[in-house]
């Protein structure tokens, strides 16, 4: 979908996003709330300038707006892999993005994420998978990477692994599948509006993500091998 239905659906009461190439910012409001809002668009492929980018539109935020929510709206082809990224730091840098939304949360910001297109690997990393809630909607593509290409990293068959991904929402992409494991808190559907403002008031204040795919049935071991640790 196109973020300006997905922003337009969101923030009925007007907003004031904006594209500058692949980086969208700007405000929304939904209800009595205003928004900031931070994401990026065309299938962007998160390189250093665009990560700083958004860190710097997360501080800002921060220092001019205590306390406002912060929404990320997720569309990226995953990090820009190519060797000038690399030789400038852009773990650092999505590191970099990460701390700033801890420190966001930290000062009493909610955040939250909603994928309206794709999230692909470690460009999903530090902005929905930080959030406190993130939500989807049903016709985006989640996933680390496909099947063929998780075949030539494990060395085995696709036709197993598309055995396993029939059982497994593991090893299967799709949204849905990232509900059945947690990490997507929803699929929204309908009234987006209604979604945002139920969850900017419900989202939770730790991460409950293994203990919801421990009961959704899509993710068995984490939250008992966590259990067992702390124990242990």
């Amino acid at each position: 979908m196109d973020w300006h239905d997905v922003t337009a659906r969101l923030f009925p009461e007007g907003h004031h996003v904006v594209a500058d190439g692949d980086l969208l910012a700007g405000t929304g409001r939904c209800g009595d709330t205003t928004f900031a809002v931070i994401g990026s668009a065309h299938h962007a492929e998160i390189g250093v300038e665009l990560a700083l980018a958004m860190a710097r539109l997360v501080l800002a935020t921060i220092r001019t707006h205590p306390g406002r929510p912060i929404v990320f709206l997720v569309d990226t082809a995953g990090q820009r892999l190519r060797r000038r990224d690399e030789l400038l730091g852009l773990n650092r840098c999505m590191a970099h993005l990460a701390k700033c939304v801890e420190v966001a949360r930290s000062r009493g910001h909610r955040v939250l994420g909603l994928v309206y297109d794709q999230a692909l690997s470690g460009g999903f990393l530090a902005t929905g998978m930080m959030a406190d809630l993130c939500a989807a909607l049903p016709e985006s593509e989640i996933r680390v990477m496909n099947l063929s290409a998780m075949a030539r990293v494990t060395r085995q068959p696709v036709e197993r692994l598309a055995e396993l991904a029939r059982s497994s929402p593991v090893f299967a992409p799709g949204a849905i599948n990232y509900v059945k494991m947690g990490a997507i808190d929803a699929l929204w559907e309908g009234d987006l509006a209604a979604h945002l403002a139920a969850a900017v008031a419900d989202a939770p204040a730790t991460d409950t993500r293994r203990d919801v795919g421990q009961a959704r049935g899509g993710r068995l071991l984490a939250a008992p091998i966590a259990l067992r640790a702390n124990v242990e």
